[in-house]
């Protein structure tokens, strides 16, 4: 749930931190007094657009920061392990600055992020259900989500669980990447024979050079000693000669050395450790003179063998300039060579096995999707006269709202399309939302949906922030009642922040905020205020009355309070 957000330099907020908590957090204040400023800040942290027509005339920047506390699902823990983020005592810091050119930079944790992770977080932190966002309600794909949290989060009475659910969806990434192999396979026969020529010309030149590990820079080695005999033949002995031969040499001069010592030592047994000292020298000079006459014993010029290495060096590196750069690259890109013919040569069987592991999973994920599409039509019965019932409530008692099936191509969700169809008054044939449904008409269906679809649920599961924005459009009465009720009820499960303007809606608060613009030297300043006892009876009777406050409008405000206190057991109900 949203802990606390912070607001600096927004359209008319200079600056505003509020904490906001459990339950039905209500913002209530005049039109045009910057209530929808809040939803705004959140939708910025939900990874919203930005626009420089956002920041306060004459601040450098806007900022937005909010601290949700985020229960730590599978789903969240691998898109935070993803990015290197990591909770802090269980909570998550989102921020959001915009720059005057319109840019904006966005801190998760507080490492930068991108917008587009802020969206992929929003899921996990909350939802906004403002006039706008209703619309979603009008994609497929959306109704589906809304249908399918019914039925797979225990909303729904049925036994359908989300593993079905989960068994469709990797079915479907099976047989979607059999099918890719296969249709790689299943290439042209031209285009298979003519890299077949070309696999087949290559892996010939490259066997029949047949090039080794590390050859080549031992060529280049041996050629240059071969052409370097007499060079290398005159240095060699001359350094025999002074290690040995000459005269005198290192060897009898260190031999003089140690007899010298030895006489030293029969008369100054102290000077002892240079005799074992001398030894190794001795023994390494005698062992690099060995060397060194072995090394010119088999010191001989030989220019057949020196051209021979000239050819084999001109081959290699003919391969290298075509399949190089290095020697390891030929030798790699020749095994790949005989990799694809050897595939080509058992293409046949390779295909028959994948066609016959595309047609199983098929059989399969058909099955899977069969069986998911039973749960889904089963909860959908369970769900319209839900909806139905909450729509009688909210003073659309003729509404008529069902769930129409269709078939789609396969997916990842199922073979299922789905339709919200509604029939607002009686005789009238249901319709898909977008060609009969009216703002304020949509306002109450999506709280409806989200009451259903939350129903039933344990008051431990994943708790969101959901904000809605105008709910109350187009009612009063009544209705209003009701639908603070219905606030109510699904506040018990998850945190709610909704903006509204009639009094008996926002009686049923469990925080209550008013938001109001003042004027302060010649600037229009918003504030935001949590108003309790007294202060929230005032601002009750304010919405009942208007500007004009009446002993008869805080009384009436002042029963209202006590009469929405003593329905709230009621609207933790269903």
């Amino acid at each position: 749930m949203l802990v606390e957000l912070i607001v600096e330099n927004y359209a008319v907020v200079e600056r505003v931190r509020v904490r906001f908590g459990a339950g039905l957090n209500l913002l209530t204040g005049e039109t045009g007094s910057g209530k929808s400023i809040v939803v705004d800040s959140l939708g910025l942290l939900f990874g919203g657009r930005a626009s420089a027509d956002m920041i306060r005339t004459g601040a450098p920047r806007a900022r937005v920061s909010g601290i949700f506390e985020v229960p730590l699902t599978r789903l969240l823990r691998a898109l935070l392990e993803e990015h290197s983020l990591e909770l802090e005592e269980g909570e998550l810091l989102i921020e959001r600055e915009i720059l005057p050119n319109g840019k904006s930079r966005a801190f998760a944790a507080g490492r930068p992020v991108t917008a587009a992770l802020l969206r992929e977080l929003a899921p996990h932190l909350g939802d906004i259900h403002g006039q706008h966002d209703q619309q979603k309600l009008f994609e497929p794909a959306a109704q589906l989500d809304t249908l399918d949290a019914f039925t797979f989060t225990g909303a729904s009475t049925g036994a359908a669980t989300g593993a079905t659910f989960d068994r469709v969806s990797a079915l479907y990434h099976q047989w979607r990447d059999v099918a890719r192999e296969l249709e790689e396979l299943e290439r042209s026969n031209a285009e298979t024979l003519r890299l077949k020529d070309l696999w087949t010309f290559q892996n010939r030149e490259i066997e029949s050079t047949a090039p080794l590990a590390g050859e080549d820079a031992r060529l280049e080695t041996e050629r240059r000693v071969l052409m370097n005999v007499s060079r290398l033949h005159e240095h060699a002995q001359a350094a025999y000669d002074e290690l040995y031969e000459g005269e005198p040499s290192a060897l009898s001069l260190l031999g003089k050395a140690r007899r010298h010592i030895d006489d030293l030592i029969r008369v100054d047994t102290t000077l002892g450790h240079l005799a074992e000292t001398l030894a190794p020298a001795e023994a390494a000079l005698d062992d690099a003179a060995h060397t060194l006459r072995a090394y010119l014993s088999k010191l001989e010029a030989d220019p057949a063998r020196l051209d021979e290495i000239e050819s084999r060096l001109a081959a290699l590196e003919r391969l290298k300039r075509k399949y190089g750069p290095t020697l390891d690259d030929v030798i790699r890109f020749g095994e790949d060579v005989m990799t694809k013919l050897s595939n080509l040569e058992n293409s046949d069987e390779l295909r028959a096995a994948l066609h016959k592991k595309r047609e199983a999973l098929g059989v399969d994920y058909a099955a899977a999707a069969a069986q998911l599409s039973k749960e889904r039509r089963a909860a959908a019965r369970k769900l319209e006269q839900k909806v139905q019932a909450e729509l009688a409530e909210l003073a659309m008692e003729r509404t008529r709202f069902s769930v129409a099936f269709a078939e789609q191509e396969w997916s990842e969700s199922g073979t299922d399309r789905i339709t919200f169809l509604i029939a607002p008054n009686a005789g009238e044939e249901p319709k898909p939302l977008d060609r009969i449904a009216s703002g304020g008409e949509l306002s109450r269906l999506a709280l409806a949906l989200k009451t259903c679809a939350t129903s039933g649920t344990s008051a431990q599961s994943t708790s969101r922030t959901l904000v809605f924005d105008e709910v109350d459009a187009g009612i009063g009465g009544a209705t209003a009642e009701s639908v603070g009720r219905r606030l109510k009820r699904l506040s018990s499960t998850d945190q709610l922040l909704c903006v509204t303007h009639l009094a008996q809606i926002a009686s049923f608060a469990d925080q209550h905020y008013v938001v109001e613009k003042r004027e302060v030297k010649g600037r229009t300043m918003a504030e935001l205020e949590q108003v309790t006892g007294e202060a929230r009876t005032r601002e009750i009777a304010r919405m009942l009355s208007g500007q004009r406050m009446t002993p008869e409008a805080l009384k009436h405000a002042e029963q209202l309070v006590k009469h929405s206190a003593g329905k709230r057991a009621l609207s933790n109900t269903p």
